[in-house]
């Protein structure tokens, strides 16, 4: 799976267009998108980011809950009830996966995320000032996510029951249990995070439909040392380098990359993410792309320094090209194997390979000097091949161009050279 999706805010906020959205992940011939749940918020000007569309407009956003007659929202319009869902939040949930579901985009819903600090912590539903059902006045933002306070915890159990069973028919979803727990009381959030994974799978366990689990287990590289059962999907952040796929392969589960960002706006940091990642063995992708906001859902917004990732139109087709070469692939048979590469002769360059019984996909990328920038002369790299005849094709990550390549080989080491080629390129192989 892989996608380029906005700040999260699709359904929760009610002046995002999330058909011109998804018309536009489409066109893009992307597969993956993610929205939160409406129990987290953020207030304008949070992490930077212009048009937030987790941050909508007063008395515009939407969640599980419905409102009460009493105003005092902190986003606006009156406080929420607890004891009451609200039918229209529902409707429009379904609704964002059933527009998905026919352009053949596969929804992660996070049903919960971390606070990080009081200024998201008061504009939760959850707050005990933003609804009339005299919850407990907890100030402490982290100690919703834990196990601590019975009265929160059965709340949030009975939202997640509600929602498993409205969005069981769906096949084109999956759950995150909770975005970034990682940020506080580690060893509160850990076996919260395990319970509330028990509750999602409990609730299913006598409806038609199971649907596959994410754990968001950390930023860049983490080894688990053991899984939370029921868990099929281990999804890591600013996952650059790669390292937590091979930490975590021998698990069997898809492993994740699905937010990037604070590396520049440039695409190069991006695509290069992005190839690395699913190179390395990575089973899903998907950027955080600054494009998309409110009245700019088509993602025409021009992404300006200053904002802590990248995205536009120039790197989604970029990360079309992967999605298609992946698609060309038998790619389920291939496993990363670094036996199959044996030196390079720039230093500084990275190339990884996924290597199938007679199909191998090779990518390479210098990560030092200027080449990040210019074009570069060729380089040349060793690989150790069976016997055979071979025939492939160099890959432009950037525009697609290829370049076909053919050779017959005796078997043991091959000395291959690139085209000249700027910041990354990739080869697809196979042995004829």
């Amino acid at each position: 799976m892989i996608g380029s999706t906005e700040h999260y805010g699709a359904v929760l906020n009610l002046d995002f267009d999330y058909v011109k959205y998804l018309d536009e992940v489409a066109a893009s011939n992307l597969n993956v998108t993610r929205t939160f749940s409406g129990i987290y918020l953020e207030p304008q000007g949070a992490f930077g980011i212009a048009h937030n569309s987790m941050a909508p407009s007063d008395g515009r956003s939407v969640c599980p809950w419905a409102r009460s007659t009493e105003p005092g929202y902190a986003l606006g319009g009156n406080k929420f009830d607890l004891d009451n869902w609200d039918d229209s939040y529902f409707s429009r949930l379904r609704d964002f996966i059933t527009e998905a579901g026919k352009r053949n985009i596969v929804v992660e819903l996070d049903l919960f995320s971390n606070f990080y600090d009081t200024v998201q912590w008061k504009l939760s539903p959850l707050h005990y000032n933003n609804n009339i059902n005299q919850v407990p006045a907890i100030d402490d933002q982290k100690e919703i996510l834990s196990l601590r306070n019975p009265e929160i915890l059965a709340i949030q159990e009975k939202m997640v029951r509600k929602i498993v069973r409205e969005l069981n028919d769906f096949d084109n979803l999956y759950y995150e249990v909770c975005n970034e727990p990682y940020f506080g009381d580690i060893e509160a959030l850990n076996a919260w995070g395990k319970y509330m994974t028990g509750i999602v799978v409990d609730a299913e366990k006598d409806l038609p439909n199971k649907h596959l689990i994410s754990n968001n287990i950390g930023n860049g590289t983490v080894k688990v040392e053991k899984p939370n059962d029921g868990v099929s999907i281990l999804n890591f952040h600013y996952a650059k380098p790669p390292e937590s796929v091979a930490l975590n392969y021998h698990f069997n589960k898809v492993i994740g990359d699905n937010e990037t960002g604070f590396r520049g706006i440039e695409d190069v940091h991006y695509r290069t993410e992005a190839w690395d990642f699913m190179t390395a063995g990575g089973g899903l992708y998907n950027n955080l792309d600054y494009s998309f906001t409110v009245g700019n859902e088509d993602g025409s917004f021009t992404v300006a320094p200053g904002q802590p990732g990248g995205g536009g139109k120039p790197l989604r087709n970029q990360l079309t090209i992967l999605a298609k070469i992946f698609g060309e692939l038998d790619f389920i048979s291939m496993r990363p194997d670094s036996s199959v590469f044996r030196s390079v002769s720039e230093q500084g360059t990275s190339v990884r390979v996924l290597a199938g019984e007679k199909e191998f996909l090779i990518y390479i990328h210098p990560e030092t000097g200027n080449r990040m920038n210019t074009d570069g002369n060729p380089i040349d790299f060793i690989l150790q091949l069976e016997k055979g005849n071979y025939q492939g094709q160099w890959v432009d990550t950037k525009t697609g161009a290829r370049t076909d390549l053919k050779f017959s080989h005796e078997g043991g080491e091959a000395t291959l050279r690139t085209p000249a080629f700027a910041e990354d390129i990739v080869l697809i192989l196979r042995k004829k």
